[in-house]
């Protein structure tokens, strides 16, 4: 029968971010160990009449996140949290104590399933916040927690099922996550609701106990510890084949925020990557697992991959997003899956091609002979892009929807997209795919699906290469100087790929060229992140991964020049309609980078300004640069600074606005100068990568 873990008594972004999860003294109950001190300073022991009868989790600096089933019948007027507490008995310097106010059970627990044993205490007062004493960041409502995920349980319960005796000592154990399919198998199907989440080894021997009842299941994330249960429940203690239940915390972070109205805890999403295991589990009356798993947790991430026209064969599996689409049975264009039921290609592939004459192919390695992993979907529905020109190759875009959806496996898994405000610089380093001609004008395909990895080439050196106007903001170039390297006929619609971190993400579709692996000459693609809006437009579920790939530093392709090449892109600045003598400011700057490194600072939360003093060979130097013109107004102020200074500082900066505002005032200056000038230099410094936090104290957002 299943029996309370009680004694005595029958983890979206918020202000905590940057304190919540964060254990200085960690460097990490029954089959446990001690914890050192403030290795968990979120832990708290909640005690009746002296005596500790249930732990918690401090969630902000007033509230204590708990189980209900530990406040059935006991009121806040008698309880004490202790926090920053290391053992029950003994001292305990870093240790503070508080009263509680109120008690708040989830209005939907009950008490014969366990089902919402989730509870909320408000403390009489504020706690502040020390090494030992830090609240934990909740699951957000969108993580996911995969079979196996590595997790810690703590808590002064006792050490062995039926235990009459509380340890000393705060104890700690990692447990990992068991599957709500295999744990509903193992309790008895239906006992386990989606507000649970389990932990404990299949051979038993590490759990919660008699006395852990609200405290904390807690994992790591990066350097930040997310709390994913709340101890509620189990069959005995560490028995095989009967985990510990905790009520999962990400399905009620409405629930807490509607109570918590200042102030309120750190929600970070924890992710688990890869397909969950879970999702094989089976047993009598168990419900099938769902059709299809959500496409941003899975894409990307290629199993077998442990790293064309110069290319050598790609190792089995390596690359699971990539499909044939088949005409008549042969091969003639790629494509990449990009969710269970729908393929990017390119646009040229299918034009005057009926859905019903296609066939796709996937997890497939090669051309002819067998292929154990191969799963074949016919095609329902073709998508071109509206605005798709042949003449010009621009928008060189299609979907394909496939019949019917695909399971992911090992070899056939979704490619995550590059999100709208990805930026790509010069010399990213690249893959394209595909079974397309080993040379130019090649008469055979190759049996294997092959890899090469070419870096990217700017969009102004590109043009440059193909004729000014020939490429488009809507596409981006990859390949050698000397050639060599490249996509040829066959990999048309193929995806050009791009690893961040663990996570492949495709930046482009193989589009066109002039010949294939030319000197000068570099592959064309489709670039992918213009198109998220219009892929989401049409795909209304189970929506694609899309991921920001993100550049570093400053694009060499900025300085990128040749004949007939215009200017870098002209900024608008302070005015709408400007004046002979208030002329736009023109800075240079790349397009998607530096755009978005001025978002950012523009949407900070800046200190109020000071005063500096003003040097008047340093005003005199300004007043010259202004004389000569305003339309020179950014370039030549900015240049100045950067000439004049090894290295900027809040204080130059705040010395060269208080000039910008005397000049103001005896109208030497437009009345917009000010806010000129912070955009100029905030657009001058994200080009050049240099960190605009200096200017934190200088404005204000």
């Amino acid at each position: 029968m299943a029996s309370y873990k009680v004694m005595c008594l029958t983890a979206v972004l918020t202000l905590l971010i940057p304190v919540c999860g964060r254990a200085s003294q960690n460097t990490r109950i029954v089959g446990g160990e001690v914890a050192p001190e403030g290795s968990w300073p979120w832990q708290v022991s909640l005690q009746f009449s002296g005596s500790h009868f249930c732990g918690g989790s401090l969630i902000n600096n007033r509230w204590v996140l708990s189980a209900a089933h530990c406040f059935e019948r006991v009121l806040a007027s008698q309880l004490t949290v202790s926090l920053g507490r290391q053992s029950l008995t003994g001292p305990n310097p870093n240790e503070v104590s508080r009263t509680v106010s109120q008690i708040i059970n989830h209005p939907d627990y009950n008490s014969a399933t366990n089902d919402n044993d989730f509870a909320l205490l408000r403390l009489s007062s504020p706690v502040t916040f020390t090494d030992y004493i830090v609240p934990v960041c909740l699951a957000a409502s969108d993580s996911s927690v995969h079979a196996g995920v590595d997790t810690w349980v703590t808590g002064w319960g006792t050490l062995s099922e039926g235990g009459d005796f509380l340890p000393n000592q705060l104890m700690e154990v990692d447990v990992p996550v068991v599957g709500n399919r295999q744990c509903n198998c193992d309790y008895g199907v239906g006992q386990i609701t989606d507000n649970m989440i389990c932990a404990g080894l299949t051979e038993g021997g590490k759990d919660a106990c008699q006395g852990d009842s609200g405290g904390p299941l807690v994992a790591k994330q990066g350097d930040v510890w997310i709390q994913l249960g709340v101890v509620s429940f189990g069959i005995g203690c560490a028995r095989s084949e009967f985990p510990g239940v905790y009520t999962r915390v990400s399905p009620y972070m409405s629930w807490i925020n509607s109570h918590i109205n200042n102030n309120q805890p750190g929600y970070v999403t924890f992710t688990s990557t890869g397909i969950d295991s879970d999702l094989s589990v089976t047993c009598a009356g168990l419900p099938p697992p769902p059709e299809t798993v959500t496409t941003p947790e899975v894409c990307g991430r290629a199993s077998q991959n442990t790293r064309i026209v110069g290319g050598e064969v790609a190792p089995e599996g390596s690359w699971p997003w990539q499909v044939s689409l088949q005409f008549s049975g042969s091969h003639f264009c790629g494509g990449s899956l990009i969710n269970d039921r729908w393929v990017l290609s390119a646009a040229h592939c299918v034009e005057g091609v009926l859905a019903s004459q296609l066939t796709v192919s996937l997890g497939r390695q090669s051309l002819t002979g067998p292929n154990p992993n191969e799963v074949s979907r016919t095609v329902s529905q073709i998508i071109n892009h509206p605005d798709y020109n042949s003449a010009t190759n621009d928008n060189d875009f299609a979907l394909l929807r496939l019949s019917s959806p695909v399971t992911f496996t090992d070899y056939i898994v979704p490619v995550c997209l590059a999100a709208s405000d990805s930026s790509v610089h010069a010399g990213v380093d690249t893959w394209v795919t595909g079974w397309g001609t080993l040379s130019e004008g090649g008469d055979f395909l190759p049996n294997q699906l092959m890899e090469v990895d070419v870096p990217v080439v700017g969009n102004r050196q590109c043009n440059c290469d193909y004729g000014v106007g020939q490429i488009t903001d809507n596409m981006i170039c990859a390949g050698l100087t000397e050639g060599g390297k490249d996509a040829c006929q066959g990999d048309s619609g193929g995806p050009l790929v791009a690893k961040q971190g663990d996570v492949w993400i495709q930046l482009g579709v193989v589009s066109f060229g002039i010949g294939c692996a030319r000197g000068e000459f570099p592959g064309v693609y489709t670039r992918v992140s213009p198109y998220m809006s219009w892929i989401n437009s049409q795909i209304s579920s189970n929506q694609p991964g899309y991921v920001t790939f993100t550049s570093t530093g400053a694009d060499s392709d900025l300085s990128a020049t040749c004949p007939g090449l215009p200017p870098l892109i002209t900024v608008t600045i302070g005015r709408t309609t400007p004046t002979p003598e208030q002329t736009n400011v023109a800075v240079t700057l790349d397009a998607q980078a530096t755009q978005q490194c001025i978002k950012s600072f523009l949407k900070r939360n800046h200190i109020a300004r000071a005063h500096s003093p003003v040097k008047r060979n340093l005003a005199q130097r300004m007043v010259e640069a202004f004389d000569s013109s305003y339309l020179d107004y950014c370039n030549t102020l900015v240049a100045l600074i950067f000439d004049l200074h090894e290295s900027i500082n809040d204080k130059i900066v705040k010395q060269y606005r208080r000039i910008i505002f005397r000049l103001m005032k005896i109208k030497r200056l437009p009345k917009t100068a000010h806010r000129d000038f912070k955009i100029c230099l905030v657009t001058y410094m994200c080009m050049h990568g240099i960190d605009t936090n200096i200017l934190n104290t200088v404005y204000s957002s």
